[in-house]
């Protein structure tokens, strides 16, 4: 198997999934125009998305833990095309229901995809033996951005929300077979031992990979999934409502703050390599919190949009760091992979509708001060990240033609210091 075919197989179905999200909320006025819907129904009707996502994460981490990630990609790869449809398909009936099914079926494809892929990635960075998660989120930040400029130009084209999403559901179907086959079959299959006499895996093999840093570093995903969900699922309606702005202007907003996430993982790899995580993961947290404040508070767009530029910026590191921590125990990658990102997803489960339901009570922007005390919360926790950087990938894992050969033993990182606080690695 190529590495340089699979790490591009990686850029295009993360992108794929930033392309399809941003297609999605890019049309959030629109839609909720066409269903008459009033801001606290859109949060509703936004759940679906969030138990989709739920329901994929739990069943992804499992399935990729049996058969591998590869699978899981597939599935998550055809979801986002039904997905997509399905919302379309309610948009025209100008059906709630069916339209929050779409995002039910599109969040399954989110958080399915959120195991497969990241478990793929954490093997990536153990192979090339330095930080590659945060770049490969940066692809999904890049299709965030084409998608909310295509948004832009859909919006101000007044091009119907049917038309656009059957044109990005067929351009993801068409890079979806070529880039499932790029990928090895059994990535984060693991294989547990079995006590003949009780036909059980054994104690250890089943929760060896649970500890007390594991919690912590699903506290900081918490704070921080929620930042980003927060800005995906209500920026373009708080320019829209908040500042007075145009769908359009809404649009070309949220592309700006995909845009600013992009910035941030394309050069993170090389800042947390440098830095470590822990330092790096408190200075994100007091960005992306600045930028939250001046969005609520800023008296003209303009401001807002520096608060947006913020935002994005601090946000966009949160959710690579944490998996690649989650991955420092390869053998349990999947397990621990799927338990800090179905912590991120319970962010997005309980976001939506809280801050629609502040939102119609005092408006999204005074809303969003919710998230802001939930980013700063992470800080307290950031020592359970530590400060390991990536060791060199094993000289087995990669032939001479770039090929990948047998992992035949696992290369742990070497710590420049032990993680802050009692946090430690098993």
């Amino acid at each position: 198997m190529s590495l340089a075919r699979r790490r591009a197989a990686l850029v295009v179905a993360f992108f794929a999934t930033g392309l399809g999200m941003a297609t999605w909320v890019s049309r959030t006025p629109a839609i909720r125009d066409a269903l008459g819907a009033s801001t606290a129904e859109m949060g509703v009707v936004i759940v679906g998305l969030s138990i989709g996502s739920v329901v994929g994460i739990t069943l992804g981490g499992r399935l990729v833990a049996r058969r591998g990630a590869r699978l899981v990609i597939a599935w998550c790869m055809a979801a986002i095309v039904l997905g997509l449809l399905t919302v379309a398909l309610g948009v025209v009936l100008r059906q709630a229901v069916i339209v929050a099914t779409g995002l039910a079926v599109y969040g399954f494809a989110m958080g399915s995809g959120e195991i497969g892929l990241n478990v793929e990635a954490v093997d990536l960075e153990i192979t090339v033996g330095r930080s590659v998660i945060p770049g490969l989120h940066g692809c999904y930040s890049l299709g965030i951005v084409a998608g909310g400029l295509m948004g832009l130009a859909a919006n101000s084209a007044h091009l119907s929300v049917l038309v656009h999403m059957v044109a990005i559901a067929t351009l993801t179907a068409a890079g979806s077979g070529w880039l499932v086959f790029q990928l090895p079959a059994r990535t984060g299959a693991e294989t547990l031992t079995v006590n003949p006499r009780t036909a059980t895996a054994d104690f250890a093999e089943r929760f060896g990979w649970f500890d007390s840093r594991l919690l912590a570093l699903g506290a900081i995903i918490l704070g921080m999934a929620l930042a980003e969900g927060s800005a995906n699922d209500w920026l373009p309606l708080i320019a829209v409502d908040g500042f007075g702005a145009s769908a359009a202007t809404g649009a070309a907003v949220y592309a700006f703050f995909g845009l600013s996430m992009a910035i941030g993982r394309l050069s993170g790899g090389r800042v947390i390599d440098r830095f470590g995580r822990a330092p790096v993961m408190r200075v994100c947290a007091v960005t992306a919190a600045s930028g939250i404040a001046l969005v609520a508070f800023a008296p003209q767009l303009w401001l807002g949009v520096v608060g947006v530029l913020l935002w994005g910026l601090g946000a966009s590191l949160g959710f690579p760091i944490v998996l690649s921590a989650a991955g420092d125990v390869p053998a349990h990658a999947a397990r621990r992979t799927s338990f800090v990102a179905t912590a991120g997803y319970a962010a997005s489960l309980i976001g939506p509708p809280v801050l629609g339901f502040l939102g119609n009570q005092v408006g999204l922007r005074r809303a969003i001060l919710v998230v802001l005390v939930a980013v700063l919360a992470t800080i307290f926790f950031a020592g359970a990240l530590g400060t390991r950087r990536p060791a060199a990938g094993p000289p087995t894992s990669v032939g001479a033609d770039g090929t990948l050969l047998p992992r035949t033993e696992t290369t742990m990182a070497t710590p420049d210091t032990e993680p802050d606080n009692m946090m430690t690695r098993r």
